[in-house]
């Protein structure tokens, strides 16, 4: 048994909040476990000038992530003076994960911007900003599509994030920080549900490991994965 009684194989509880920001195109908080991640995404009429100056005809996506200062354990300084390696990171794999889920050439000269700021941070705060992000941005496009701005088509399919791991000797899905904090290898896997890998991040902590584990823990993933999708398409038909 789990530290918080869970199964091996078993997902947080995962709520959410939509439109929870009132200014926002698009906007959800979502708390998985003890994890809560606001999700807002903004609509820009424009796209970043190296897109204009390739003359193409297409938009953008990207993300941003934040710590808010307690949603540590311990106060988390502002970043107010230069992104860390850390954050920087997180926000390249938001932007990748969620513009896979778009066609960019339907989506017309505009960005979408999505702010990630982790309330409170009990492990996996970059795949559920990945889950909860794409709510947000799924929201806004439902906007832009009954306003005739954009086709329904636009949104190619859902992606979705979880973490895994092995703690114990023991491949678990879905991991809390006390588990996360133990674990012997640590496993961050994006998916789209044409079940395509868009990004895999698998590190040892320890001693390396043999291709059957990075198989048990991509099983894990992938079912932990297709829970999310039907919690983001049964968010989505009630938006």
């Amino acid at each position: 048994m789990r530290v918080d009684g869970r199964q091996h194989d078993e997902l947080r509880k995962v709520t959410l909040s939509l439109h929870y920001v009132s200014y926002a195109e698009g906007s959800v908080l979502i708390q998985q476990g003890d994890t809560k991640v606001l999700c807002n995404v903004t609509v820009e009429e424009t796209v970043p000038k190296w897109i204009q100056a390739q003359g193409k005809t297409q938009g953008w996506v990207t993300g941003e992530y934040a710590l808010l200062p307690r949603s540590t354990h311990m106060r988390t300084p502002r970043e107010t003076t230069g992104i860390s390696g850390r954050s920087h990171e997180i926000r390249r794999l938001i932007g990748r994960s969620l513009r896979a889920a778009l066609d960019l050439e339907k989506l017309g000269s505009r960005t979408l911007i999505l702010d990630c700021d982790v309330i409170q941070a009990d492990g996996g705060t970059r795949t559920t900003a990945v889950t909860g992000g794409y709510i947000a941005m799924g929201i806004a496009l439902n906007r832009l599509v009954k306003a005739g701005k954009i086709p329904a088509d636009t949104l190619r399919g859902a992606v979705a994030a979880v973490s895994v791991g092995v703690v114990a000797g023991q491949p678990l899905l879905d991991l809390c920080y006390a588990e996360d904090s133990q674990a012997q290898i640590d496993c961050n896997v994006v998916m789209n549900d044409r079940d395509e890998y868009i990004e895999v991040q698998a590190t040892a902590e320890g001693n390396p490991f043999p291709r059957a584990t990075l198989d048990d823990l991509l099983s894990l993933a992938n079912s932990g994965i297709h829970q999310l999708m039907e919690i983001q398409r049964e968010a989505l038909r009630t938006a």
